[in-house]
């Protein structure tokens, strides 16, 4: 999984400890996950997505070979 979460939090001039604060985590929380090492909630993705002013579908990909493929039986 890929994230945008720091080009939109610098765009929007929020410090990762700013986001943290609002997002109710802990500022390392902010740090995994705009490295892409950890997976949040829906809940949590949603909760940045507003504070970020964004959708969880700009904030959160996966690339082609990471995403699970879809069983059509």
């Amino acid at each position: 999984m890929y994230t945008r979460i720091k080009e939109f939090r610098v765009r929007e001039g929020i410090t990762q400890a700013d986001l943290a604060q609002k997002a109710g985590v802990r500022r390392e929380t902010i740090v995994f996950l705009e490295k892409g090492k950890y997976n949040p909630s829906l809940r949590l993705a949603h909760h940045i997505a507003c504070i970020l002013h964004t959708s969880i579908e700009e904030l959160f990909f996966f690339d082609d070979e990471t995403e699970p493929e879809m069983n059509n039986s």
